[in-house]
């Protein structure tokens, strides 16, 4: 039997909630039957609905009772005999030819959890059809049951207690027991009450000495006053002398006083009950409310019903452990009872900030309701529950009024809620917007659904969050690209050569600046068949330019020039660029490769290796603005003389000073510092073999001598106490 009991339990915890499982299902039944017939109930406490624990920390006993309806003899020996003496492989030919492992509710199975922490088990019980019975076992493949006339008559209900093991007696703590409770039947429909102990001031007749001393003190102290003081005083002698003690005394605890909200309808729960069911279930003691809610019932295949809240705030360490934490915020109930908190497949790990609870009473779980047995259930439970996730983010949007701008007054203008939801989604994007990114790379099936919640700011939203519906009715006629560009601040994008045209031409440009962007960018491909380009990139396309061709053509031979003198730079091309106003060039990468900003953010890793990353970095195009006067000069000075090594230097600093305003990292700074240093020094006139002015060699002194003490005189005490703080700093 033991190797059975542990084989299907592995947290010794759950045998008090198996325990009040069955309570519960013993409830329901007698609750059930009284429908029909009220006399089953009884009279006076028998007819009390409720469970009660209790210790006895002497006898090491814990012990539940149940008002439920209890067991004849028969009910005993089939509930609790057939498995303790069929042993094994009997139970397991039971289970199999059954058929049916969802045995949640079945009293002889979860009973048996029990065992996990008693070595002896009593079993008492009283069905109204029968006498009381005692039922006993050591789990040791043998049982009794006999006619119980020693024991306190129960009325009607069962009685279950257990001799704890010397390993398990943590478990005989009011403590322990309470936190057991509220994890696991928290939401049992039936009052769970624990005989505990509490210390409260009782007074007590004080002693005789402590009494005279208080006589003396008051008789000295009012030896002055009046008549009627004394009368008073004469009056209170007349009273017993107390005191007040500490006292232990016991009394009945109600433990789970939070009822389950996700079994009534939606319309009869308030946003108060909402909010105080959130802050007990998620143990957020915090003032603030959740941002959305959703509760709801499914039907189908899997019936369940499920409440979902978005927090307040967002976790500190909620993306530090992202792919290693297995741990869910979601927690899992069959028939009110808290199975798990671990069935991380329930959400998608990009929804894993949502607190809430999913009930079934379908769910096929294991013997020990530890797994989950059948996939499909999961999967079919899992899709709806991310549809009603995000459908509940939706719809912070669509009530936030900063999002709703473009809307007439008067249709905004629909409840006194208004200001409180205000500025709501805008405070989910800057808690949470980082798993809706996470969420476009991991979901492709949603990607669409989550790409309408992204919110970032661009070129004309005024420090304002914007979305991708938002910035497409505000594209320009013939305008095909949705255009953005990454970086590390919005200040670093707003002054990018890259925008210079864009800008001009009034396009407006999505501004991109967490490092998980630049993978965003790489699934999210288009959007309401509207493709995205990275302006930092090449294929831009911004209009057409008749004079395009004419441009090409003059300035060909330098092109053609600069490509060969930056052969050794992996450069692969040199051309006219469409993108620029006021810079003289840029330097973009190939459409496919990573962008600037992606080659730092890779570089930066901690076990990044440079030589498996260099075929991702995509090939370099150098972009010249031909309207710029220094490419002008560019290309006389190269068609005069394309030879000159004055003009092949400027070039190349050209193009550094380029890759750095770009974005890049110079691969030898060392080098562009010199070249900066001789363009000072041409624009200083002073000559480029001008040399450094040596520096003088002195002879390194003793410090005894630097002091200024003569050679041959003798030093001063050390201790002399006359010296002066003033003569030792102007000696130094």
């Amino acid at each position: 039997m033991d190797i059975i009991i542990n084989s299907l339990y592995s947290n010794k915890d759950i045998f008090l909630r198996e325990l009040i499982s069955n309570a519960s299902d013993a409830l329901d039944k007698v609750r059930f039957l009284s429908l029909t017939d009220k006399e089953v109930l009884g009279e006076g406490d028998t007819s009390k609905l409720e469970i009660q624990i209790k210790l006895d920390k002497e006898k090491k006993i814990l012990s539940l009772r149940d008002r439920g309806i209890g067991m004849t003899k028969e009910d005993l020996i089939k509930n609790l005999g057939t498995i303790a003496k069929s042993g094994t492989s009997s139970f397991v030919e039971k289970m199999q030819s059954s058929g049916d492992l969802n045995l949640i509710g079945q009293f002889g199975v979860g009973f048996y959890s029990v065992y996990l922490v008693a070595d002896y088990v009593e079993v008492i019980s009283k069905h109204n059809d029968d006498k009381q019975y005692v039922w006993e076992s050591k789990a040791d493949g043998a049982f009794a049951i006999s006619e119980d006339t020693w024991n306190e008559p129960l009325g009607r209900g069962t009685e279950i207690r257990l001799h704890l093991r010397e390993e398990a007696q943590e478990y005989l703590e009011e403590s322990k027991l309470k936190d057991l409770v509220k994890k696991y039947s928290e939401f049992i429909n039936f009052p769970i009450y624990i005989w505990a102990s509490k210390e409260v001031d009782v007074e007590v007749p004080a002693d005789e000495d402590e009494s005279s001393d208080e006589e003396e003190t008051t008789d000295n102290s009012s030896s002055e006053e009046g008549e009627d003081e004394d009368a008073k005083k004469s009056e209170d002698e007349e009273k017993p002398k107390t005191k007040k003690v500490k006292e232990t005394t016991n009394e009945w605890e109600l433990l789970n006083d939070v009822k389950a909200i996700w079994l009534r309808s939606p319309k009869e729960v308030t946003d108060e009950e909402y909010a105080k069911f959130y802050h007990s279930l998620a143990k957020d003691f915090g003032e603030e409310k959740p941002l959305a809610w959703s509760h709801f019932t499914a039907e189908g295949d899997v019936e369940f019903k499920a409440v979902l809240f978005v927090p307040p705030k967002a976790p500190q360490d909620l993306y530090e452990s992202y792919y290693n934490s297995n741990k869910a915020n979601l927690k899992l109930y069959v028939r009110r009872v808290f199975i798990s908190d671990e069935f991380d497949e329930l959400l998608p790990k990009y929804l894993s900030f949502l607190k809430g609870l999913v009930d079934s009473d379908t769910l096929p779980l294991n013997v020990s309701r530890e797994m989950l047995q059948a996939h499909s259930s999961l999967k079919t439970i899992k899709k709806k529950l991310i549809r009603k996730a995000l459908d509940m983010i939706r719809k912070i949007a669509e009530e936030d009024l900063d999002e709703s701008s473009g809307k007439d007054e008067k249709e905004v203008e629909k409840s006194d809620d208004d200001d409180e939801k205000k500025g709501q989604y805008t405070k989910f994007w800057n808690e949470f917007g980082k798993s809706i990114k996470l969420g476009i790379i991991e979901d492709a099936t949603n990607r669409n659904r989550l790409a309408k919640l992204l919110r970032f700011e661009s070129s004309k939203s005024d420090g304002k969050l914007t979305s991708l519906d938002q910035y497409i009715s505000r594209m320009k006629p013939g305008q095909k690209d949705i255009f953005y560009i990454t970086g590390t601040s919005k200040e670093q994008l707003e002054k990018s050569p890259f925008l210079e045209r864009l800008k001009k031409k009034n396009y407006e440009v999505i501004f991109f600046t967490d490092p998980v962007d630049e993978y965003l960018m790489q699934y999210l491909m288009d959007y309401d068949g509207k493709q995205f380009q990275n302006v930092s990139k090449e294929g831009l396309k911004i209009g057409k330019d008749s004079k395009n061709k004419e441009l090409k053509e003059s300035f060909k031979e330098l092109t053609k020039w600069w490509k060969g003198a930056l052969a050794s730079e992996n450069v692969e091309e040199v051309k006219i660029s469409n993108r620029l106003d006021n810079t003289p060039c840029v330097v973009v990468t190939s459409k496919y490769g990573w962008s600037a900003n992606m080659e730092r953010i890779m570089q930066s890793q901690t076990l990044s290796d440079a030589s498996k990353q260099a075929y991702m970095h995509g090939k370099r195009v150098l972009e010249i603005n031909p309207r710029h006067p220094i490419i002008k000069e560019l290309r006389e000075r190269v068609v005069k003389d394309p030879e000159d090594e004055g003009v092949k230097q400027t070039a190349q600093l050209i193009y550094q000073t380029a890759l750095m305003e770009s974005g890049f990292n110079l691969p030898d700074p060392k080098d562009f510092a010199s070249r900066i240093y001789s363009s000072v020094k041409s624009s200083l006139n002073i000559s480029p073999d001008a040399t450094i002015e040596e520096e003088d060699d002195v002879e390194e002194t003793d410090t005894k001598d630097s002091a200024g003490t003569p050679k041959g005189e003798a030093e001063p005490a050390k201790d002399d106490t006359d010296t002066e703080p003033s003569d030792i700093k102007d000696e130094l």
